[in-house]
């Protein structure tokens, strides 16, 4: 079996991504609010008319079954629809969604602390463990704030994303892919 170095590659490119994503972010918070609203209209769409698509193919072969996909088809067209022609609307959608994605997210990396105590050493863990705690603090500020949520979100993802990308380096440097 080959051994692996103990340096991460994609940890580290996503690392870089993050902190100039986040850096962007920072310097144009509410292009990136706005970019971030047309990207999921555009994506609903797709992957609305994926799913007309398929009721359509489907519907000849098995009859009445598939109507859930032609319903959700139509709702996500119509909901990229709404985010593209109404912008403002989907700030408000996205200033709800983003606290619920770093609570998530912080919940998941810190149930994965033991593992990365065992592999990364203490002081990844505890690096980690403040990070996640931030971020979780920041999602639960979110979620009883919407309006200042709103208003701020560009800010606080950009610097979540710079936190974020400082953690996937340190990752990435760290013993995380070495056999022990």
């Amino acid at each position: 079996m080959r051994r692996r170095s103990g340096f991460g590659w994609l940890e580290l490119v996503i690392g870089i991504l993050l902190i100039i994503l986040g850096v962007f972010t920072l310097v144009n918070p509410g292009f990136a609010l706005s970019g971030l609203v047309a990207l999921f209209g555009i994506i609903a769409i797709v992957m609305g008319v994926a799913d007309i698509v398929l009721y359509v193919r489907v519907e000849r072969f098995t009859g009445f079954g598939p109507i859930v996909s032609l319903i959700s088809g139509i709702l996500s067209v119509m909901s990229g629809i709404m985010l593209l022609v109404y912008p403002n609307a989907g700030r408000w959608v996205l200033s709800l969604l983003f606290p619920i994605w770093f609570i998530a997210h912080c919940i998941s990396r810190l149930s994965q602390l033991n593992s990365i105590r065992f592999h990364a050493g203490n002081g990844m863990y505890y690096f980690t463990l403040i990070v996640n705690i931030i971020g979780l603090v920041l999602g639960i500020l979110m979620v009883l704030r919407p309006l200042v949520s709103m208003l701020s979100i560009g800010y606080i993802v950009g610097f979540y994303l710079i936190l974020l990308g400082v953690d996937s380096i340190a990752l990435a440097a760290s013993n995380i892919g070495s056999r022990r």
